[in-house]
């Protein structure tokens, strides 16, 4: 069996990234499963250079395949932030009930067909030897002027969804890893998969 390691500490993206993998013959683990921490600084201004970096460098520590993910929320009316600093919008302990207020709080006196935004995820696949591959997965919604729902995890619960007329956080797991970004970018990464195990 194949063995992938995912390049995250997330709990969420974890638990996603398993599933969406449940199908194929590989052995998933995660840097939670590591002995010891490994820490990529996030340096990029970019998902992709992110994604890239976490992927590399983890890849080329472990010997193994590594998928890595950067991902955010991108809204337009605040000029495409929070972006790469998603994670830490209202700062460095990564807390996403104060990320989620002061996106509340820029937006309060925006209208709602003015709050538009995107989910954006790129991954990363590398691997020793191989060239790093990228595939990206955009879930287009409206931030909501109040949480809703308590499924998920980040701004989920800010994020609507016209077409379902539910936020992400309204959603079962099942049903959100259809239509999420991270979803989409692994149907597209799931093209590359076979050539990608090839020889290895």
């Amino acid at each position: 069996m194949k063995k992938l390691l995912i390049a995250s500490n997330n709990e969420g993206k974890i638990k996603e990234f398993k599933k969406l993998f449940r199908d194929f013959d590989v052995q998933v683990s995660s840097l939670r499963d590591l002995e010891q921490p490994i820490d990529i600084p996030e340096t990029g201004t970019t998902f992709h250079e992110n994604a890239k970096l976490k992927a590399e460098g983890i890849s080329n520590i472990m010997k193994t395949i590594t998928i890595a993910d950067d991902s955010g929320l991108v809204i337009d009316a605040l000029d495409g932030r929070p972006g790469v600093f998603s994670a830490r919008f209202a700062g460095t302990e990564k807390n996403d009930d104060k990320n989620i207020d002061k996106v509340l709080e820029e937006l309060k006196n925006v209208p709602m067909d003015q709050r538009t935004a995107r989910f954006v995820c790129v991954l990363a696949i590398s691997a020793p030897g191989k060239e790093t591959r990228f595939v990206e997965g955009v879930c287009e919604g409206i931030i909501t002027e109040e949480r809703i729902g308590n499924q998920g995890f980040g701004y989920d619960p800010i994020f609507y969804l016209p077409e379902l007329g539910r936020t992400m956080a309204e959603l079962s797991s099942d049903e959100k890893n259809k239509i999420s970004h991270r979803a989409q970018a692994m149907q597209k990464l799931m093209k590359y998969w076979p050539e990608w195990m090839e020889g290895e």
